[in-house]
């Protein structure tokens, strides 16, 4: 047994469906503090990755990796970096929750400052770029053609975004603050006219892409339960809301973007200006919501640490100041221009 994974029952299974060689090794990987992610290991040395909610009482819409698996199946034969799909295990023999399984792919994570110290500062410049690649690529997905036009409402989406994640906060909290509530209401005052209606992977940044260390491109991106239907520049939001650069407030925010060579917040907009053919002005409305959610996500992990310390990782529990520091920084991201 591993927490959350019966390992004998889901050896069986994924046995059954996949050229593995028994015995097979379980560890949980990652610094995520999400969905739960395992590497499997055969007795050859071939992999897999495991994938399932967290242990405990979720929201309702969270987590779900059943809806995961339906948005990465139907982008297999596309030109989106991705792992290969082996299948969704819904045997509550193996986990109390569904549990993806996808192939392992072989590359680079950035999860601390010592992975980008080891990339040439010209890579590290490539890389950020290779990520504005790779959402134009998500962005581009004919909807109609994978089959997921229905995946979700096709409404405007800033407000769906608003309204869906004032929900999750209300849900989620810990305490009240006054400042995530103004924030709510300047969002609301500076909200876009609805854009184009695209693929969005919803949770695009370093930690959730497998890098190629010498080609310094995306081998496969990662973590798929927050995609929806909705505005492209939402992504760019996000990406830029987990980009710290030299001079930011400090954050809980990973600081792997502040490594020398790196591009820059401006330099990831152009280039996905160029490369997408799109128009950024309302960008910084975007940065701002992804800061936003981003507070959200944290408290809502916050309340899952509370509630259920199987849910604890490496990096232990998130501390309040984290989410208000976000907070602060998604009030100045508002009011920049690009």
């Amino acid at each position: 047994m591993i927490e959350g994974i019966n390992t004998a029952a889901m050896t069986a299974w994924i046995t059954e469906r996949v050229d593995l060689t028994p015995p097979l090794a379980y560890e949980r990987v990652g610094l995520g503090q999400s969905n739960l992610t395992y590497l499997v290991t055969d007795a050859k040395g071939s992999r897999l990755v495991l994938r399932r909610p967290p242990m405990g009482q979720l929201l309702a819409s969270a987590h779900d990796v059943a809806r995961e698996h339906r948005i990465l199946s139907a982008l297999q034969a596309g030109d989106v970096p991705l792992p290969v799909v082996h299948g969704l295990c819904e045997d509550p023999a193996v986990a109390d929750r569904p549990v993806l399984v996808v192939s392992f792919v072989d590359g680079l994570v950035l999860e601390d400052l010592s992975d980008a110290e080891g990339l040439a500062p010209a890579a590290r410049h490539a890389l950020g770029l290779s990520l504005g690649d790779t959402l134009t690529r998500i962005h581009a997905t004919d909807l109609e053609r994978v089959g997921l036009a229905d995946l979700a409402s096709h409404k405007p989406y800033a407000a769906r975004q608003l309204k869906r994640w004032a929900g999750q906060w209300e849900l989620s909290r810990t305490r009240d603050l006054a400042d995530l509530d103004r924030l709510t209401t300047r969002l609301h005052e500076h909200e876009p006219e609805p854009g184009e209606v695209t693929l969005v992977h919803g949770d695009s940044h370093l930690s959730n892409v497998i890098v190629d260390p010498v080609g310094a491109r995306v081998r496969a991106i990662l973590d798929w339960e927050l995609a929806t239907l909705g505005d492209p520049l939402a992504d760019l939001g996000t990406l830029l809301a987990y980009w710290p650069q030299a001079g930011d407030p400090p954050t809980i925010r990973s600081a792997v973007s502040t490594v020398e060579g790196f591009a820059s917040r401006n330099e990831l907009v152009e280039h996905y200006a160029q490369v997408s053919g799109r128009d950024v002005t309302s960008v910084p409305f975007w940065h701002g919501l992804g800061l936003w959610k981003l507070a959200i996500i944290l408290e809502g992990i916050r309340r899952r640490q509370l509630d259920d310390p199987r849910n604890l990782t490496a990096v232990g529990m998130i501390p309040a100041e984290a989410v208000d520091q976000l907070v602060a920084h998604a009030h100045v991201a508002l009011s920049e221009d690009l």
